[in-house]
């Protein structure tokens, strides 16, 4: 930048590289922010719903991730622009704090800018827009409210849970087992649920897999599954009713920290070093056997000598077993870590019923399972697949599940699926409209149009026609006054979703259009795109 005067004496800036610096100003910058926001929602549209499609993403370095999880996709996307990246935000936050519906949030807010766009073209102003959409999210969120049933739950009855859950399955490319998927999803947070404080802690519920077998083999374990084996081949393979020493210290002499060089010069001098490496071993081992323990696992490594005096003296070990499993061992068994040997004590020991070691196949792959824990608030989620993509999927399918599971546990109200009460927002909102006088009245009825994207959507991925679909739906639940009524996405032959035992969870669907309405407000509340010039 620099400061110069004319002929007359009055200064004047030139700037340099004037013509590389862009700017988008007013309804120009509004436009190119609301097609970024669109081209996000038009990549997720086809995800949508049991019949939606999956995304295959490729990594720089050739990895390949195939999943239809909204969240997903948009993380592992290479995104610049910067409205594109509010919309990937948009996704996660839904992720983080429902776990479900990151696919449908980003399609509705998709279709609110495509609405948003129409009116600023009739030349509305863009905060009278963002006030109406204000004013109708409200209006949806209340009729949501009114349109929600409760059921009740317990430890026997999770019929209601399960068939939850598997609406949520049935979206993704586990579908063939949902039922089971979601029974195991439904045991796994009833097992470690607070019912009394409706809190669920979902790092005690840890999701292992492992590539091999079917997809009908995944299981729920009561307590932890370990990739370790016994240290020893001919350790025993199970035991029974373990008194099980955590250890986080070596299990091998203490090294001086000073650098040091032993010279040994005659055979009995190294006869003498040897005895006191093999006492030191044999101490500690005793130490171990006085407290009546009966597997050792140990976070770090122990050496052949002392594996074989292990193995000699009749004491089952795990060796190089990571802290966070460690953890939730010591959670599962009601042990205690013990950092030092001084301190190993007859309490610390963690119980478990069983210990046992499996084998898979013909690969030699040995896992450890620890079962009937003193404590079984820890659970494990075991999944088996064809291949790696496959197990990461399930992985990402059962979190949602989980994730869905505990706010039925927390919030116990559900709304029904497949476009249902979208539809039914819509004609709430549609009749509200009538009652603002101002401008507000065209974005109120804008978003009624708005929330129809999502039947539709879920219309065109099934293969119907999506507006004849959209409005006989539409047609039906305004001369049946029946709120009830959804696409049929899976050919079922009705369109009551209560038939089809649909269910969403109402929280979650609360947050999506709540979630949704702030990202289009702060969306069109920005007039003016400076990029600078790269230097």
């Amino acid at each position: 930048m620099a400061l110069a005067f004319d002929e007359y004496g009055r200064p004047f800036i030139i700037i340099k590289e004037q013509e590389q610096k862009t700017r988008l100003r007013g309804l120009d910058a509004q436009k190119a922010n609301i097609s970024a926001g669109r081209s996000v929602a038009r990549i997720l549209r086809t995800s949508l719903g049991p019949k939606g499609m999956d995304k295959m993403l490729s990594s720089p370095d050739g990895d390949v991730t195939i999943t239809n999880d909204g969240a997903t996709i948009l993380e592992q996307m290479d995104v610049d622009n910067q409205i594109a990246k509010l919309m990937v935000e948009l996704s996660r936050s839904q992720d983080y704090e429902i776990g479900d519906g990151t696919t449908g949030v980003v399609v509705m807010a998709g279709s609110l800018l495509e609405q948003a766009e129409k009116l600023l073209e009739r030349g509305i102003h863009p905060i009278r827009i963002a006030e109406g959409y204000e004013l109708a999210s409200r209006i949806a969120v209340e009729h949501l409210e009114r349109i929600a049933h409760k059921f009740e739950f317990g430890e026997n009855n999770i019929e209601s849970l399960v068939q939850t859950c598997m609406t949520t399955l049935s979206s993704k490319i586990v579908n063939r087992c949902k039922r089971q998927l979601a029974e195991i999803s439904v045991k796994a947070v009833l097992a470690v649920a607070d019912l009394e404080r409706k809190d669920v802690n979902l790092d005690l519920i840890k999701v292992d897999g492992k590539v091999g077998g079917k997809l009908e083999d995944t299981e729920l374990i009561y307590g932890i599954v370990v990739d370790k084996d016994m240290s020893h081949p001919q350790m025993p393979k199970q035991i029974q009713d373990a008194n099980i020493a955590i250890l986080t210290c070596p299990f091998e002499p203490p090294k001086p920290k000073t650098k040091h060089k032993v010279d040994i010069d005659t055979v009995e001098k190294f006869e003498a070093l040897r005895r006191q490496e093999h006492q030191y071993f044999d101490d500690m081992v005793q130490q171990c056997k006085d407290v009546g323990a009966t597997l050792v696992i140990c976070q770090w490594g122990f050496d052949d000598e002392a594996n074989h005096l292990l193995m000699h003296r009749n004491l089952p070990a795990v060796r190089w077993v990571g802290g966070v499993e460690l953890e939730l061992i010591a959670i599962a068994t009601g042990g205690r870590i013990v950092p030092r040997f001084q301190e190993l004590t007859a309490e610390k020991l963690g119980k478990a019923g069983l210990v046992r070691e499996k084998s898979f196949g013909t690969t030699k792959d040995r896992m450890l399972y620890i079962e009937h824990c003193a404590n079984s608030r820890a659970v494990t989620v075991f999944i088996r697949g064809g291949n790696k993509m496959m197990i990461e999927e399930t992985k990402r399918s059962i979190h949602d599940a989980l994730c869905v599971a505990r706010n039925l546990i927390r919030n116990n109200s559900i709304v029904y699926g497949g476009g249902s009460a979208e539809i039914a927002c819509s004609i709430a909102v549609e009749a509200a409209a009538d009652r603002y006088p101002g401008v507000e009245q065209y974005a109120i009825r804008a978003f009624a149009d708005a929330l129809d994207a999502i039947p539709m959507a879920l219309a065109e991925n099934s293969g119907l026609q999506p507006i004849e679909t959209l409005s006989a739906v539409k047609s039906q639940q305004i001369k049946e006054n029946n709120p009830h009524c959804g696409i049929d996405c899976n050919d079922v032959g009705t369109t009551d979703m209560r038939e089809q035992n649909v269910f969403e969870t109402l929280i979650g669907k609360q947050q999506q259009v709540l979630l949704a309405t702030q990202v289009v407000k702060m969306i069109l509340k920005i007039d003016d795109v400076i990029s600078a010039a790269e230097f």
